[in-house]
This record gives C-alpha cells, structure tokens and sequence, in this order.
C-alpha cells in the first residue's frame, strides 16, 4: 500500500501544484509524520521534489517534472465508471481506489483539458437519491458487489411483498443498478440447469446471504443497461392497467407528473369551463382514489364509475367531519 500512497502524493503535487505536509495527510488519510517519511523515500527514488518553509511554503515538484506512472488499475478503471456518483463508489468499498484513479487520469490530461475538468467536477454535482429517502441500511451491498464482480453464486434468504414473504433464493447475479437510492441486483434464480431469466432483486431485502462458494458462467453479450431500460417499460406497462376519466383544472392540470402528464397531454380535451377532460392510466382503484385525493378539488373524476363512488363517499366523509359540532371537538382535544 505504501506504493499506491507514494504515487498518490506524487500526483497530487503535480496536480495542485504546492501543498503542505498537513494538506497531504489530510489527502491521504495518514499523520503529517508519514507525509515526511514518503517525501524522504521520493528524494531518495530521485523525484525533483523540495521543500519551501515560512507562511507561503510547503512541498513542489521541479517546474516541468511530469511522472508517467498514470496506469491505471482493474480496480480503478471499474471504479472511474462511478465517478459521477462517489456515494456509491464508498458504499461499493471502491472510494480510495476512485480517488487515485481519477488522480491518474487527471495527471495524464494536459494542462487545458485538466482545468477544463476541474470547472466541470467544480460546476456539477450528482445526488441521486431523493430529499425524503431515508439512508437505507444495505448490510449485504458489498458481497453482493463481490459476486457481481467474480461471477459468484448467492445463496439468500430473500423478504418480498407476497406471500410467504420470506423464501430461499439461488441467485446468479449479473449486474447492480443504483435506481433513485435504492440498490437492486439483477440475476438469474433458478437451478444451475435452468437459472431461469433475469429478474431485479432489491439488495436490502436480502436477508442472510450464505458465503459464497460456487461459480457460474455470465450468459455472453448480456446488456445490463439495456435490460434495464426494457425492465423499466415493462413494469411501467405491468403498473398502469386501468384507465379513469378525469377533469382538471388548469392547476390540477399542472399539478400532473410523470405518465399522467404525459397521457393528459396526449388525450387532454380543454372544455367550455375551462377544464381539461383527460384519460389517465391508474395501477388500480384504490390507488387511484389515494392518488386522486391529493389534487384535492382541482380534479373530478368522471368514469369508472366505482372509482366516481370511492371519491364521493370520501368526499361526504370529510365534510361531516369537518362540519362536526365544535363544541365535542373542543372537549375531544380537552380544551
């Protein structure tokens, strides 16, 4: 390791140009004692390397001096793939392999294109995970990442939604994809003889994952991203089954997002009041109830007419609570 420390100080000094021995410790995550001893050992390899002192000092490479140990790692060439998203780069356990991977990319750039880098990474910023995400807990993420990387059988005990919630799963895992916060693992469950076709699986939900001990052969040419992306369309058609008519306001209208934006402009007809009478797609009444009830009065809905019924007797429900005698509700809160 104190190699890979060595070149990272070197590349940072070529980098960034002067930096003090507290500046490289904190770079390196080791004591300023440490700094002191890898610029000896530097010196001593024959490094252009030297030292300024007072207010303005700190350590600097030889004007011109230009290292060629910019090659990168398997490690790192797998870690530069997630370098717009250095959250998960950690969670993965790839963080410093990042950090001295873009090191050495950075090194190798000319003096333009590397300040043209600095302003992008200074500019841009990716956070993939929602404001109201809660940072979810993924015991398993990096084994999980380990038998992805090394073609390795799991073996889980795996929750889902439907009964019995909790089964048994050999998992032939091909790929990890990161989806607003949330890991999934794509692989196969079956038998070595009959894997079956990949699925998704959220990583959290595994819950005991035996060490792994078997192998398997990743099927060639598998896209992971391109199985994404059909995943994707096919549970958003899976989701949407049903359909509502609907009127809205020109602020319920606005108020639309994601597919039912996109069907309400595609079959949005304006009316004489002003209103727009649309055909949403809905997963089903019930939600469709809950989800229409957040629009509050600036949405009428129209047809099915058991989702009409729903919304009216919700409607009743609320007004008599609301039109409830003040007097028992003053004595309900003991005021």
């Amino acid at each position: 390791m104190r190699a890979d420390r060595l070149v990272s100080l070197l590349l940072l000094l070529q980098n960034r140009g002067r930096m003090t021995a507290d500046q490289l410790a904190a770079e390196l995550e080791v004591s300023v004692r440490t700094v002191y001893r890898d610029v000896e050992a530097l010196h001593t390899a024959g490094v252009p390397l030297y030292g300024e002192s007072g207010h303005a000092g700190g350590y600097r490479l030889v004007a011109g001096y230009r290292t060629r140990l910019t090659g990168l790692t398997v490690r790192e060439a797998e870690a530069l793939f997630l370098s717009g998203a250095p959250d998960a780069a950690a969670r993965l356990g790839l963080g410093p392999v990042l950090t001295a991977a873009q090191l050495k990319v950075r090194a190798a750039l000319p003096g333009e294109l590397a300040a043209h880098a600095d302003r992008i990474s200074a500019r841009f910023h990716l956070d993939a995970p929602g404001w109201y995400a809660p940072d979810e807990d993924v015991p398993h993420l990096t084994a999980v990442a380990d038998a992805v990387w090394n073609s390795r059988v799991l073996r889980v005990r795996y929750r889902r939604w439907k009964e019995p919630t909790e089964v048994e799963r050999r998992l032939e895992p091909y790929g990890l994809v990161l989806k607003a916060g949330r890991w999934y693992v794509v692989a196969a469950s079956g038998t070595p003889e009959a894997p079956g076709a990949p699925r998704s699986f959220r990583v959290d939900q595994i819950l005991r994952l035996d060490p792994p001990t078997e192998g398997f052969e990743r099927p060639a040419g598998f896209d992971l991203a391109a199985f994404w992306t059909a995943y994707q369309r096919d549970f958003h058609a899976r989701l949407h089954q049903g359909e509502a008519v609907v009127r809205l306001s020109p602020r319920g209208l606005a108020r639309l997002g994601g597919a039912a934006a996109r069907a309400a402009e595609a079959t949005g007809r304006a009316e004489d009041d002003g209103w727009t009478r649309a055909v949403l797609p809905i997963e089903s009444v019930d939600h469709a109830h809950d989800t229409f009830l957040g629009l509050g009065t600036d949405i009428e809905v129209v047809a099915p007419e058991e989702l009409r019924r729903r919304m009216a007797g919700t409607v009743r429900e609320l007004a008599a609570r609301y039109a409830a005698n003040p007097a028992r509700i003053a004595r309900s809160t003991g005021e």
